[in-house]
């Protein structure tokens, strides 16, 4: 099971849906759409955390700074042996907002966030330079259609 079979009833769903859509909802609002009490709210909230289910509460970035930023997406191809290795090493850029292990050809989709095409460059040689690294092949990303 994907929640590691923590089991979410259709109020949790929407509980969820809610918090997505902007986390800094009081809990009055939160029992207002819901049509349940505060209590129930602050319940269902901490088991939400205590399964897991919710891991913190952050700060999505707007539409007006994120399209200030070179984002991109780079599929890593790693050589037999290294893959923890790789993962270690992007974990450790801060540029590297994403980490993400894949089947299929490549090992790894690296999501990437630069200030500019000059340092989206540099990062792209940066990780392509890294010991176990065999082959990259990196899309920018032209625009976000939806993100939830």
């Amino acid at each position: 099971m994907p929640n590691g079979g923590v089991t979410l009833d259709e109020v949790d769903e929407r509980l969820l849906t809610l918090l997505r859509d902007d986390a800094r909802q009081t809990i009055a609002q939160l029992a207002k759409e819901l049509g349940l009490s505060r209590g129930a709210i602050y319940s269902r909230l901490a088991r939400l955390e205590e399964e897991q289910v919710v891991a913190g509460y952050t700060v999505r970035l707007g539409r007006a700074f994120s399209a200030s930023r070179m984002r991109a997406h780079m599929m890593i191809k790693t050589l037999p042996r290294y893959h923890r290795e790789v993962e270690q090493a992007l974990a450790a850029i801060p540029l590297v907002q994403a980490i993400h292990a894949i089947s299929g050809e490549y090992d790894i989709i690296a999501m990437l966030e630069a200030e500019d095409s000059t340092q989206l460059n540099e990062l792209i040689d940066e990780i392509g330079l890294l010991d176990g690294v065999e082959r990259t092949t990196t899309s920018v990303i032209l625009v976000t259609k939806v993100e939830r």
